[in-house]
């Protein structure tokens, strides 16, 4: 049928399926792919009063196929600066756990199989004994993310009575998610006490009632209350609460499992201290400071973790074995402290020196310059930060590639860069766009894909 601005003819679907551009792209992303990609090119084309050749269909075909067939979780290169960024996955996973994901998932695996006795097994065993290990716990086990650990401790011990928690630590999360909104779903009652900058032990003890059933401490990760401010330690919040008959427990959120001040970063509590300072129960993330997948770990006493293990909740939260192969695969990278900052991403990357960093920007800066010539490219200072939550008011001295420009322009070279094969994630800030560099290991790939 002709068109009836051009006179174009376009040719049947039946007939582009056999140009063998066309047939070999069915070939690969399957006929239906295809067939539907010939039919809206065709109907394009019509609409537009356009009269393309064949060639220029076969690209048009081919272009429709790949943005259908493409998949939507793409690898990006993270230059914002956060090394533990939500929105981009958190933690990098080492080459080990990879490795160990991939193997469970390609074949059975002995998950709920007890291999000595022939008999049903526990899942948390995989991880259980490595988690007790190196947190210095009776007992551990894990669910898919800190906040279904914090709710499964409260459905728990908590259903239908109260928990008392300082007002200054009723934190909230990423995407509006509230500690009183979980508290609220676990089905017990929250009871404030304190004041948001001021907590005392008396606040504790004078609102422990027969009907307290816990006491919890969510430690602030994502915010710093400073200046006229109070909080009570571990230890004395441990001792009300044991007066009480009731367990305390900490949710400690990023979790790191060494000392980060040794390192040359800021501080941050460990599971291991927590426990040592009264907790009965910590809670913490797999993909944060851990630097493994998303995953909320549970560690303290045992008779506690029995209790979790029994709510049906646990089964609804419960890990998949290629999650636990990831997670088995990093707590095993901890059993050698000599070489753990070097294997596991994250800790590589926090730990990165700023001066082999700015080293790096000055190597990148002149294919960078080249591409964007409009815009001035030039080496600059600038911090880093952990993410994620974890001490959002320390940095971490890096270095960056700095591109500056107006304010549209900066939003087209931003838009250029998220559009590139691998996409580049920076931070446009007071007139510039920046790309700080201490996540970037793959320079020669980052450099390799710029516009000539």
């Amino acid at each position: 049928m002709n068109d009836a601005a051009t006179g174009w003819r376009p040719p049947a679907v039946d007939k582009v399926l056999r140009w063998p551009a066309v047939e070999a792209l069915a070939a690969q992303a399957g006929r239906a792919i295809v067939t539907d990609a010939i039919r809206d090119t065709l109907q394009a084309a019509r609409q537009a009063d356009a009269a393309p050749d064949d060639a220029t269909i076969a690209a048009e075909v081919d272009r429709r196929v790949a943005a259908v067939t493409a998949p939507r979780l793409r690898p990006v290169y993270n230059l914002t600066g956060t090394v533990l960024h939500t929105n981009l996955g958190r933690a990098l996973l080492p080459e080990e756990a990879i490795a160990a994901m991939a193997n469970a998932a390609r074949q059975p695996a002995a998950l709920e199989f007890d291999l000595a006795s022939g008999g049903r097994g526990d899942r948390d065993d995989i991880v259980a004994e490595r988690l007790c290990k190196l947190t210095g716990a009776e007992a551990a086990t894990v669910v898919n993310n800190n906040a279904a650990a914090v709710l499964l401790v409260l459905n728990t011990l908590a259903q239908r009575r109260e928990v008392l928690v300082s007002r200054g630590e009723l934190i909230e999360i990423g995407g509006s998610f509230r500690l009183p909104d979980i508290m609220r779903r676990a089905g017990c009652k929250l009871v404030e006490v304190g004041t948001t900058n001021r907590t005392h032990a008396r606040d504790f003890a004078e609102n422990v009632t027969g009907r307290t059933a816990l006491l919890l401490k969510a430690h602030t990760s994502n915010y710093v209350v400073q200046g006229f401010t109070a909080e009570v330690p571990e230890p004395e919040l441990a001792g009300i609460a044991h007066d009480a008959g009731a367990p305390f427990a900490v949710d400690l959120g990023a979790g790191a499992l060494l000392d980060l001040a040794a390192l040359g970063l800021p501080p941050e509590p460990t599971p291991r201290d927590t426990l040592a300072s009264g907790a009965d129960l910590v809670t913490f993330s797999g993909d944060k400071l851990l630097g493994g997948p998303q995953a909320g770990l549970i560690v303290g006493r045992a008779d506690l973790i029995a209790k979790l293990k029994k709510n049906p909740l646990k089964r609804a939260l419960r890990l998949d074995k290629v999650t636990l192969a990831a997670l088995e695969a990093v707590l095993a990278l901890y059993d050698d402290p000599d070489r753990v900052v070097q294997r596991v991403p994250t800790l590589r990357l926090l730990t990165r020196p700023a001066a082999d960093i700015r080293a790096l920007a000055e190597r990148l800066r002149p294919a960078l310059a080249k591409a964007y010539p409009d815009f001035d490219v030039t080496v600059a200072d600038c911090d880093s930060q952990i993410g994620s939550g974890a001490r959002p008011m320390d940095r971490v001295p890096s270095a960056a590639l700095r591109l500056t420009g107006r304010g549209s322009a900066l939003k087209r070279l931003a838009a250029g860069l998220r559009a590139l094969p691998t996409p580049v994630i920076g931070r446009v800030q007071d007139g510039a766009l920046w790309l700080d560099l201490r996540c970037l290991e793959d320079s020669e790939g980052f450099a390799a894909q710029l516009p000539c």
